[in-house]
């Protein structure tokens, strides 16, 4: 492991990521907000730090390893984090505090969508943009986006590419080369922007609401230009849009990927994770859809509007609303965040644990109970006709063992800064699923939690921004042994 070469690269990144504060400089000069100022500031420390970092090491050339590729992206995502909240910290009367800035900025690029701030509708325009875009980056993963240029630099990628895609399948490629697969990647989430952001404005949105949303839509966020989030419209036609374009985005990018280059559609239908999330989010919308008709005021069509809504929302971790899902009755709020534990699929923009983690889980334990029944008998788990080796079946109950030690962990480390244990279960989970909205003190915005709970909070959104084994193998011991 060379140090000289890490520098390298993130110093490399760094001024990668130093031109992402151009754009939120022309939207606050074509809207005279005042704020163009604070993102040049920003801009020079960013591409400075990452100049310093670069210039002395960038003669160090090696091939990455596995291991390089795992600090390399645990690293990136920092230090990006961190020099994300610069802007949010420089903008004057908008200012947030250090604490209130690094969240906001981890919140959007690990596409959480748990914000601290309130009166959004009075913010700046370059900042609203600037939180959209912020989300819009993370959405697909900046890591991606430079295995599609750092390739051309001298720098080898599969080792960034595999710890960024998620799941537990990550060794399938889209095309022969890597650098062509990240491009791949890139076209359909572009294309897929550009397409949403066009239907909202043909739905009525003006044109920065459409391309905020746009952005924070195919990257399953939920970060808005407006308090109410989408509930700000009032419109049934930007809901149903929202709604489509939340589950295409949930899909694996490689079913788009297909869907391009063989022009057909049929295989959505053949994909076992595919179906799986389609079947499991048409049982919660019936189940949500009837508890509301049966418990509460809404009317008929109301009811099925707000339930399809909110269930595709919550459970592929975007965290838009148009009701306060928290309020309504029963165990249906209970029930709705918990769903976001599924998430997307793998190869998504969604949180979560992933579809496909979730139906191994439920294989290997009905593999179980077919052992006892017969104990000599042989039961192979299978994902549609393939036999899922034992290997990936381990490592996903490796990952669901990480997972709750790490969640009971953090409740407890939330929970003793002073937080309710519902406000703090729900806000360990939100963070944990990329998902944003939580329960209890939080239903709104976090902005009133203490200090310590939101930096506990911020090392959730990383852990499952990065899938938990990225971030964890960093502490242990054999990672750092030659």
């Amino acid at each position: 492991m060379s140090l000289r070469m890490i520098l390298r690269i993130l110093g490399l990144l760094l001024m990668m990521f130093s031109l992402t504060m151009v754009p939120p400089i022309l939207i606050s000069l074509l809207f005279a907000d005042g704020m163009w100022q604070a993102f040049v500031v920003a801009l020079g420390i960013t591409v400075a730090t990452g100049a310093l970092m670069y210039l002395p090491n960038r003669h160090a050339r090696k091939e990455l390893r596995t291991r390089d590729g795992f600090l390399i992206a645990a690293l990136f995502w920092s230090v990006l984090g961190l020099f994300g909240s610069l802007p949010l910290m420089l903008t004057g009367a908008s200012a947030l505090s250090p604490t209130d800035a690094v969240f906001e900025s981890f919140s959007g690029l690990t596409t959480t969508g748990a914000t601290v701030i309130t009166g959004i509708d009075l913010l700046p325009k370059a900042i609203l943009y600037y939180r959209q875009q912020l989300q819009w980056l993370g959405g697909m993963g900046i890591v991606v986006l430079a295995v599609a240029i750092l390739p051309t630099l001298g720098v080898g990628g599969m080792a960034l590419y595999r710890t960024e895609i998620p799941g537990p399948l990550k060794d399938s490629k889209l095309t022969p080369r890597i650098t062509e697969t990240a491009k791949a990647l890139w076209y359909i989430y572009a294309t897929l922007t550009v397409t949403c952001a066009l239907a909202y404005m043909a739905a009525g949105m003006n044109w920065f609401d459409a391309l905020g949303h746009s952005f924070s839509t195919v990257a399953i966020g939920g970060f808005s230009t407006h308090d109410a989030s989408i509930g700000y419209f009032d419109s049934a036609a930007i809901e149903l849009i929202c709604s489509a374009f939340l589950l295409i985005s949930a899909f694996s990018f490689s079913l788009h990927f297909v869907a391009w280059r063989e022009r057909r559609l049929t295989h959505y239908f053949q994909d076992p994770e595919a179906r799986f999330l389609m079947l499991f989010l048409a049982g919660l919308i019936t189940i949500t859809t009837v508890s509301l008709w049966l418990t509460s005021d809404y009317e008929t069509v109301e009811g099925l509007r707000h339930a399809i809504f909110e269930v595709i929302s919550v459970a592929t971790t975007a965290g838009f609303s148009v009701a306060d899902f928290s309020t309504w009755p029963g165990a249906l709020p209970f029930l709705l965040f918990v769903a976001a534990f599924v998430g997307g699929c793998s190869g998504s923009t969604g949180g979560g644990m992933k579809v496909i983690r979730i139906i191994l889980i439920l294989k290997q334990g009905m593999r179980e109970v077919m052992r006892l029944i017969h104990p000599s008998a042989v039961f192979a788990v299978k994902i549609g006709k393939v036999s899922v080796p034992d290997g990936i079946a381990q490592a996903v109950w490796g990952f669901f063992s990480a997972y709750v030690m790490l969640f009971f962990l953090m409740l407890v480390g939330v929970m003793a800064t002073g937080v309710d244990q519902v406000t703090a279960w729900s806000t360990v989970g939100a963070t944990l699923n990329n998902l944003g909205p939580a329960l209890g003190e939080a239903s709104a915005h976090y902005g009133d939690l203490p200090s310590l709970a939101k930096w506990i909070l911020v090392v959730a959104m990383l852990l499952g921004r990065l899938e938990i084994f990225t971030v964890v193998v960093l502490f242990t011991p054999a990672f750092w042994r030659k």
